[in-house]
């Protein structure tokens, strides 16, 4: 039973940082790429930043250059590290994995990130 476990969500202030957290538990056979999105009240969700397997990633651009997503393989760990919020990043996260030939598909159970004054 695989199950993905989220923390370091929370309020900060505009300009702040956080790094959200997201292990594996179980067994997943063959990771395709791991990754975090996230949804905003009457929005969609959104891939906001992913490292695939061989360690390319991908951002968002609206987050480039402030957010980085790296991973700890002996852990199966993955992170965000988040600096220099603003509002428009408030939105529920989620961690997400793929994997067995892009065939499975992982969620946690979403962490609320605030930003505000």
């Amino acid at each position: 039973q695989v199950q993905l476990v989220e923390s370091g969500g929370g309020l900060v202030q505009p300009g702040g940082s956080l790094r959200l957290s997201c292990a594996a538990s179980g067994s997943i056979f063959g990771i395709n790429a791991m990754g975090w999105y996230r949804q905003a009240p009457g929005k969609q969700r959104e891939s906001v930043a992913v490292v695939t397997n061989g360690g390319v990633t991908d951002y968002a651009s609206s987050v480039k250059g402030r957010f980085t997503i790296s991973r700890d393989n002996t852990k199966i760990t993955v992170y965000l590290e988040m600096n220099r919020l603003k509002p428009e990043d408030t939105a529920v996260y989620y961690c997400n994995v793929v994997a067995d030939n892009w065939s499975a598909d992982y969620w946690g159970q979403g962490t609320q990130v605030t930003v505000s004054s």
